[in-house]
């Protein structure tokens, strides 16, 4: 089994989302509601356990060995330090420096500002504005080893940069994407990974990714209603969809927290469901990645779980558009 070689198809950003209506195409298919979230009042438990095994294709080729699967599947996450370097990581730098800083994606709605001024904190879909990051997300190195997890080829639910700069970059608060992604998207079940390649050097004071091991094998349910259009707040700080104190207190107490740090070129693959956060960029030093979301196409998206409508499609691709 091999990853679609799906030819990348040109696109200017600009007619393609701004003239997008705000919902995609209305999907009848219902689906059981497994991991109820968004919840009126406190749930029974803290937590509920994972009702999907995490590696589902051990037996597909692919770039990870059975070790690197068995850390994935205990810990929720696995970094690869300097997967790309050289020319190639060259190269990606400057693609990403180009797509941030061009003007014209800056007041879109698939490009979003840190809360405190007008610098470009994240660039969706990139995967498609980009020729050379569309290549990325069909690398064999990055979608064969989200094939190997999910057991299926993969497509891009979402892609994105995220750019922190030094001394403003914010944080991100403690979150499940999947709980997001089931809540808001439609996402049925944990059949997704996401794969984090750095292209900046990742190191203790440059707000790294924080996560929680273990903590994907238990979904924490939210409190709290979706507001209407709840991502054009949520994308810059996070309200909604954020796990209790006392769930994360639990979590961390068993399982502790862990940043992984490394030299540029190093990918960090991190289940759907793994508790992640960010502090603030304090240092000098701009963090960046540019962020690929790998999911099965049996597990396409349907209608939210818990919320009023379903996100644009900037954030939440069909195997269809990708």
């Amino acid at each position: 089994m091999t990853v679609s070689n799906i030819p990348f198809k040109p696109v200017t950003a600009y007619k393609q989302y701004s003239e997008m209506a705000d919902v995609p195409s209305a999907q009848s298919e219902r689906v059981e509601d497994i991991y109820p979230t968004r919840l009126s009042s406190a749930p029974a438990s803290l937590t509920q356990p994972r009702r999907d095994k995490v590696v589902k294709g051990r037996h597909l080729a692919g770039p990870l060995t059975q070790a690197q699967l068995d850390e994935f599947e205990r810990q929720g996450f696995l970094f690869i330090p300097e997967l790309i370097s050289g020319a190639e990581l060259k190269s990606l730098r400057q693609e990403m420096k180009a797509l941030m800083n061009n003007d014209e994606y800056r007041d879109k709605d698939f490009s979003i500002t840190e809360p405190e001024s007008h610098e470009i904190r994240s660039l969706f879909a990139v995967h498609l504005l980009s020729e050379r990051l569309g290549k990325l997300a069909r690398d064999e190195r990055v979608a064969g080893a989200a094939r190997q997890i999910i057991g299926d080829d993969p497509y891009v639910h979402q892609s994105r940069i995220n750019y922190k700069p030094g001394f403003a970059g914010k944080g991100f608060n403690w979150h499940s994407d999947f709980e997001t992604w089931h809540a808001e998207d439609g996402m049925p079940n944990m059949h997704a990974v996401s794969a984090s390649l750095i292209l900046t050097d990742n190191h203790e004071f440059n707000g790294p990714l924080m996560l929680i091991p273990g903590s994907h094998m238990q979904f924490v349910p939210c409190l709290g209603e979706t507001p209407e259009d709840n991502h054009k707040s949520s994308l810059k700080a996070q309200e909604i969809g954020v796990p209790s104190r006392e769930a994360l207190t639990k979590l961390v107490a068993k399982q502790g927290i862990e940043a992984p740090k490394g030299r540029a070129g190093g990918l960090l693959l991190f289940d759907c469901n793994t508790l992640h956060a960010s502090n603030a960029n304090l240092s000098p030093d701009p963090r960046s990645n540019v962020f690929f979301v790998f999911n099965r196409p049996d597990n396409h998206c349907v209608q939210p779980f818990a919320a009023p409508k379903q996100r644009p499609e900037f954030l939440a691709h069909g195997p269809e558009s990708c």
